[in-house]
């Protein structure tokens, strides 16, 4: 039963990694850019809700690094090489990097700004 549960989301993570829409997969959450972006930047400009902010912010990434792990969406293949060490907090400000050279997309998907970070910050050589 969990595995049916488990393979849902990585419909859509493959799906997005081949260029697909989404909606033919399934349907984004309305959690947006800027949602993920507040609790990564907060994480280290709040003394009181910091570690909570960067709890929320590296387990959204973790679950989605990971997941792409799991697909198999990550290597040579599909140019996004992951860093060997550290990696919730390089993939972390990585997407706050992407994320104000790229202030436009604060609307779109969370899942879409992250992957095109990914593909941005961490490709294979």
């Amino acid at each position: 039963m969990w595995k049916s549960k488990a393979l849902f989301p990585l419909a859509a993570l493959l799906a997005m990694g081949m260029g697909l829409s989404a909606a033919g997969a399934a349907e984004l959450s309305g959690y947006v850019a800027v949602d993920l972006y507040s609790p990564c930047h907060e994480s280290d400009n709040d003394a009181r809700w910091g570690a909570a902010a960067e709890a929320e912010c590296e387990q959204y990434l973790r679950g989605f690094t990971d997941a792409l792990v799991l697909a198999g969406m990550i290597g040579t293949d599909h140019n996004i090489c992951l860093p060997e060490q550290n990696r919730d907090d390089e993939v972390r400000w990585a997407y706050m990097r992407w994320i104000n050279e790229n202030f436009g997309d604060r609307g779109m998907p969370a899942a879409e700004a992250l992957m095109a970070t990914l593909k941005d910050k961490f490709p294979c050589n």
